[in-house]
């Protein structure tokens, strides 16, 4: 069974920090396609992040030189680094598997706020 954890949400202040994690568990990690997104209230669901087994990023304009993605394939987790938060990056905060058996994890909430 495929299965996506996220943790490491919360309410952090503008211009602060935060780090997400994704364990995965289920599926070859090693060769998984992995990604961040993020949902805001009345808003679609929008792709923050992504990196593939090699290691290689990409990241949406809104987020670049601010969030970091990277993965730890020792112990089966994907990390999304967020720098210099903004209100605008409120949302519930996805980890997702593309390829193997496509999942979703549940959702983490961020909060940026003063």
């Amino acid at each position: 069974q495929v299965q996506l954890v996220e943790s490491g949400g919360g309410l952090v202040q503008p211009g602060g920090s935060l780090r997400l994690t994704c364990a995965a568990s289920g599926i070859n990690f090693n060769l998984a396609v992995m990604g961040w997104y993020r949902q805001a209230p009345g808003k679609e669901r929008e792709l923050v992040a992504t990196i593939i087994s090699g290691g290689s990023t990409n990241y949406a304009d809104s987020v670049k030189g601010r969030f970091t993605i990277s993965r730890d394939n020792a112990k089966n987790l994907v990390y999304l680094q967020m720098n210099s938060v903004k209100p605008e990056d409120t949302a519930v905060y996805y980890c997702r598997l593309f390829n193997q058996r496509p999942t979703w994890g549940q959702g983490t909430q961020v909060t940026v706020s003063s």
